[in-house]
């Protein structure tokens, strides 16, 4: 398969894919508008960077407790039935945040962020179970020498979505209030409910089941004995974890640069902005040689974007340095899902993915909680400068112990196909 012929639009021209990318981007506009109203809502309750650190503690705890045998399930049972199962779930927290907007009297009198808080750890149950199996079918549906196309596409489309859902969000909020917010919201997830299920069904991708003790610990052996594997993972791992400053948006936009929650929808949607335009941008012009200088080299330009962002007290160049960081970013997460799909085999994709779950989708909710105690002990700006300083050591720390990773070239590891007779 030529060049040409894996790159563009290729991946899109695949019925399958187009549904599965339409659901995820449905998804993700629904989780990025819940995430700007319940941020908004439980920071207006509380005024309190640290009950914005319990919002995401409060999904990391049950996501951490379930992931590994969502991985599991993944392997041994059919996926798109499991996916549809945590989407319900996930529609099911929406009608109860809905609920709670058109009737803020069954809120807790005392501590009513205490009701969110519950929500929030049932939506951190609809992560668990269907991140394993929404990674491992994406490598089903189209060929290995489209992964990367795939994985670049998928990224636009998340990332368009990631930047639509907090500005829709955050403008329904502020003009038409947050009961239609969450009633958006409610309607986005039933789209994409649809989309899952139009996906077709494969069977599950390993016959043997074995005990759960044993087959967690092969998918745990498999990614600590793929240095490349475990390197992109763990350098991901601490990025997100220090040197995200998400999860403090909205003490930002209220107390650094007063722009309300319009402004905190704009921001959210900022690194997301950087994101689709870098991911467009590899759709035609893939990161596959240099691949592991590329990603260290984009991981510390995201460092450094945080510590800007920190310093910055104007709502525009706060927002560049956002889109910046995003730009960063999405190569990293490019290249390491790009890795992920060509060094895992299919029959262990679920248990694979749940291990990054753990190390990636939980760093997330932990980086959340870990900003809101360091902005409680540190203050809000020194703990942003902080969690870019630690980004930058890390990848250091990374290139020195993981050379592997340093040197890997993903080209290397594209077995493409020799052409049929008479092809091109």
């Amino acid at each position: 398969m030529s060049n040409r012929e894996t790159r563009g639009f290729a991946a899109l021209k695949i019925p399958a894919f187009q549904h599965f990318i339409s659901a995820r981007f449905f998804l993700t506009m629904a989780v990025q508008m819940q995430a700007v109203a319940v941020g908004w809502q439980v920071y207006q309750i509380t005024h309190d960077a640290m009950a914005l650190g319990f919002i995401g503690l409060s999904e990391a705890i049950p996501f951490l407790s379930l992931v590994l045998f969502a991985g599991h399930w993944a392997d041994i049972y059919q996926r798109k039935k499991l996916v549809i199962s945590a989407v319900s779930l996930f529609a099911l927290c929406s009608v109860l945040f809905w609920i709670f907007a058109i009737y803020p009297s069954l809120l807790p009198t005392d501590h009513p962020e205490f009701a969110f808080y519950g929500v929030i750890a049932l939506t951190g149950i609809a992560r668990a179970v269907a991140g394993p199996s929404v990674s491992a079918i994406l490598p089903q549906l189209i060929k290995r020498e489209l992964y990367a196309n795939g994985a670049a596409w998928n990224s636009s489309f998340w990332q368009i979505a990631s930047v639509g859902g907090p500005a829709i969000g955050g403008l329904i909020y502020a003009f038409a209030g947050k009961e239609t917010t969450y009633f958006v919201v409610l309607i986005l997830v039933f789209i994409s409910l649809f989309f899952f299920i139009r996906l077709p069904s494969f069977p599950p991708a390993r016959l043997r089941k074995e005990g759960i003790a044993k087959s967690l610990k092969e998918g745990l052996s498999f990614v600590f004995n793929q240095p490349i594997v475990l390197g992109a993972i763990s350098l991901d791992l601490f990025a997100v974890l220090f040197g995200g400053a998400v999860a403090l948006l909205p003490v930002f936009a209220d107390q650094i640069l007063n722009v309300g929650p319009e402004g905190l929808g704009i921001l959210r949607a900022a690194p997301s902005i950087g994101a689709v335009l870098t991911a467009l941008i590899v759709t035609r012009h893939s990161p596959m040689m240099n691949s592991g200088k590329i990603l260290l080299v984009f991981v510390a330009l995201f460092g450094l974007t945080m510590i800007g962002f920190a310093l910055s007290k104007i709502f525009w160049l706060s927002f560049i340095l956002l889109v910046l960081s995003g730009a960063f970013d999405g190569i990293s997460v490019l290249i390491r899902s790009t890795i992920m799909q060509l060094f895992t085999p299919d029959d262990m994709r679920g248990r694979v993915s749940s291990v990054n779950s753990i190390f990636i989708g939980s760093s997330n909710e932990i980086g959340a909680f870990e900003s809101g105690l360091a902005a409680k002990f540190l203050g809000l700006i020194p703990s942003v400068i902080f969690g870019g300083s630690m980004t930058l050591i890390c990848t250091a720390l990374t290139a020195k112990l993981a050379p592997s990773l340093r040197k890997m070239h993903l080209q290397d590891h594209v077995v493409v196909p020799p052409p049929k007779t008479g092809e091109a």
